[in-house]
């Protein structure tokens, strides 16, 4: 005769190996999609008979509210769903992907786990058919030990998201892999896009400071969409200015260059359509300088001994700062100087050769023609 009990305890001891693998491997995963992936790899290795599986974290990002990984058992594959915050890129319909996506399948019931929390990570996951009590135990179970992996994936997680919002996704990983301490530094070679609003000392003086935030912030949201849409990365917000860098990854830094120079052309289309805006509602347009150059920096950490900021420095980065000074006198809203214009066949126009303060040689200064040109993608 069969005894109950027993089956209950082999069974257990059956899922010991995953168990073992959530305590031992787990927090090593490469992420929450991994974990997932492997995860439900273990248990149809154990005998919980799965078709899908889901997992929804909360991560702390600009935009995103939440990501959604689902997990096919048939196949393996993982593919992400996102649910954007409130004010994001659009409304907020994905936050309960998983369990739609679980439920849209339509093959068993639906088990779904909190995990560590109330409010924690939630694990979902559908069978064939409906699962029996002993295996919702063992789903369970995993749910319990999969707590304290994910715990620290949501850690890294979240580092690895504040540091990409607040330094970019480069720097991020640059500071990441370094000492937490001053350094030398990496020299790298980039084409650099400078750029600055106009008149931003008047509108400080003369506008409340609720607009005068909105207006900054429509005004960052053109320039750095401008360069993310074109491969580059905002390294520094300097007040009203913006300071990005698209760093040469190849042999020939031709594709930098033209990926700078599409940036600043899409930011100034975007600038135009927002000056629109702003005369509809009685607003002051706002105006600004850019400036590209191509050169080295020297690219990592500098300040105190314990307050360290990462950042980009050297003559490269002050010549652009400098030839920015020039769109003002020379009646231009983007200048390019003859370094990076010797690296690319888009077609400029030629300003002539300028002194810039506190450069010991004359720079040759280009500009983008009028019109300005359609723009592309990069080939």
């Amino acid at each position: 005769m069969t005894n109950p009990e027993g089956v209950r305890h082999d069974r257990a001891m059956q899922l010991a190996p995953t168990l073992a693998w959530l305590v031992d491997v787990a927090s090593d995963s490469a992420g929450a999609d991994c974990l997932l992936a492997e995860l439900g790899a273990h248990l149809l290795a154990d005998g919980v008979p799965l078709a899908a599986g889901a997992l929804t974290l909360e991560v702390p990002h600009p935009l995103i509210a939440k990501r959604t990984w689902l997990w096919r058992a048939d196949g393996g594959q993982v593919i992400e769903a996102l649910g954007f915050a409130p004010g994001g890129l659009a409304p907020d319909p994905l936050n309960d992907a998983g369990r739609r996506w679980l439920r849209d399948i339509a093959l068993g019931e639906v088990h779904e786990d909190v995990v560590g929390r109330p409010d924690g990570p939630l694990l979902g996951w559908i069978g064939p058919r409906p699962f029996t009590a002993d295996e919702i135990k063992q789903l369970r179970q995993a749910a319990r030990f999969a707590a304290t992996p994910l715990a620290v994936l949501a850690a890294r997680a979240t580092l690895r998201e504040t540091l990409d919002a607040y330094l970019g996704k480069r720097s991020a990983e640059r500071v990441l892999a370094a000492p937490l301490r001053r350094d030398p530094g990496e020299t790298i070679r980039a084409a650099r896009l400078y750029a600055d609003l106009r008149n931003f000392t008047i509108l400080s003086d003369t506008s409340p400071p609720g607009e005068v935030i909105a207006a900054l912030d429509a005004w960052f949201d053109r320039i750095a969409g401008a360069v993310h849409a074109f491969g580059g990365e905002v390294l520094k917000f300097i007040g009203d200015g913006v300071l990005a860098i698209f760093p040469v990854l190849e042999s020939s830094p031709r594709r930098a260059c033209d990926a700078a120079l599409r940036a600043a052309s899409a930011a100034e289309a975007g600038m135009t359509y927002l000056n629109k805006e702003r005369r509809a509602q009685a607003l002051p347009p706002l105006s600004f300088g850019a400036a590209l150059h191509l050169g080295e920096m020297l690219w990592g950490n500098i300040g105190a001994a314990n307050r360290l900021d990462f950042t980009a420095i050297g003559p490269a980065v002050n010549l652009a700062s400098r030839l920015e000074g020039l769109c003002k006198p020379l009646g231009r809203t983007v200048l390019v100087s003859g370094a990076l214009a010797a690296e690319t066949d888009m077609p400029l126009v030629a300003l002539g050769s300028h002194s810039l303060r506190g450069i010991a040689t004359p720079c040759e200064v280009f500009t983008l023609p009028e019109p300005q040109a359609p723009i592309s993608q990069m080939g």
